[in-house]
């Protein structure tokens, strides 16, 4: 089933959101391609279901405007707009059938004949066999589903969604991911989805907007995001960072090199988040799965030209498909490595001194000015 529903992007332009003295959203200029899937991600309080409730005319703004296409709808109440919205609360009738749940939203405009129309969308969700069962005899997977089905039958320009998978256990989130991302691919539209958690954006979204504080910290797809943050609040956001303080000692070319606690490491300019000068300060960041772990006896077999620290394993957890080792270096007190279960070594054991190395491709700087440990606190729910 395709639907290339027409209508253009969404552009917010300037818009925010003060109640009182507080500000939910600063001033706010993004534009959401015309049938792409959007992700609004960050902790509770940051401003993304408060920014996605101004696009559904749920929230007005204080400043600002919201396009849909050429259309300014700010003024809008919601039933005008061309928007539909699924809750992580699915809100289905429990006394009408999924058949008549499907349909409500037709029947509601005075649309006769619907049965084609709900047998296509639940064929779309893949819950075609189930239109005769009432809500309570589905799981929160399948409700979940419906919820999504009674949106799109409407054929909105754009399908917003807040915290849908919230209620789900990780299982079946994981599953919903993939089945979200199927049906907007098939329908055409776009899809605005606001949520926590990270993994959940990145697996379906083509651009995430990182937000922080009431604003967007950083967007872009999410690998770019994940392995060129531009902030430390989205480098430890997304996944975790080894964040090392270093001082610039070259900056010259394409390689900046710098020292920390003795130690001299090299990572490209391009990934810098900031213009680096000798002498200046900068926060060196790599990402635990890109770092191998040897015994410090073995040194000399690590290839030339690798960024290397030596440390002590302080600690070590196995989770499966990894074991995870926190590290005590004098460039960092507790640098965390992931190391792949392939083959195990008996040596990376706690007490063992260990020589960590990496390709300085996969190191990136921050300004070393912002606070190292941004990203990890959350704040209270409702923004």
């Amino acid at each position: 089933m395709t639907d290339k529903t027409a209508g253009g992007d969404v552009r917010l332009a300037g818009i925010s959101k003060h109640y009182g003295t507080f500000t939910a959203v600063h001033p706010l200029d993004l534009t959401i391609p015309q049938g792409s899937f959007f992700a609004l991600l960050g902790a509770s309080g940051c401003g993304k279901t408060t920014t996605l409730r101004m696009i559904a005319g749920l929230e007005e703004p204080s400043t600002g405007t919201v396009h849909l296409g050429d259309r300014d709808v700010t003024q809008l109440p919601p039933y005008k707009r061309p928007v539909n919205t699924v809750f992580q609360s699915y809100a289905l009738f429990p006394h009408l059938s999924i058949h008549e749940n499907v349909a409500f939203g037709l029947r509601r405009r005075g649309i006769k004949s619907v049965r084609k129309q709900v047998e296509d969308m639940l064929e779309l969700v893949e819950l075609g066999q189930f239109a005769q069962r009432k809500p309570h005899q589905l799981s929160g997977g399948q409700q979940q589903r419906v919820a999504v089905a009674r949106a799109l039958i409407n054929h909105p320009q754009v399908l917003l969604l807040d915290e849908p998978l919230g209620a789900l256990d990780l299982k079946l989130r994981r599953q919903m991911q993939l089945e979200l991302k199927r049906i907007q691919t098939e329908v055409g539209i776009t899809f605005v989805h606001v949520t926590h958690d990270q993994e959940e954006a990145m697996t379906m979204a083509d651009t995430v907007a990182v937000m922080n504080g009431g604003r967007v910290e950083q967007m872009g797809a999410p690998a770019e995001l994940y392995e060129n943050p531009r902030t430390t609040f989205v480098a430890n956001f997304l996944g975790t960072s080894n964040l090392i303080e270093a001082e610039v000692l070259e900056a010259g070319g394409d390689e900046v090199a710098v020292t920390s606690a003795g130690t001299r490491l090299r990572l490209p300019r391009a990934r810098c988040s900031t213009a680096p000068k000798a002498g200046g300060r900068l926060l060196v960041g790599v990402r635990p799965e890109k770092i191998s772990l040897v015994p410090a006896a073995e040194e000399g077999a690590v290839a030339a030209g690798r960024n290397k620290v030596a440390g002590r394993i302080a600690d070590s957890s196995f989770i499966g498909v990894s074991t995870q080792f926190v590290i005590d270096s004098p460039v960092c007190p507790e640098l965390e490595v992931y190391v792949q279960n392939i083959e195990r070594d008996d040596r990376l054991v706690p007490g063992a001194e260990v020589v960590l190395h990496w390709n300085p491709e996969h190191t990136f700087g921050l300004d070393a000015a912002q606070d190292i440990d941004a990203g990890v606190e959350t704040v209270e729910e409702g923004a």
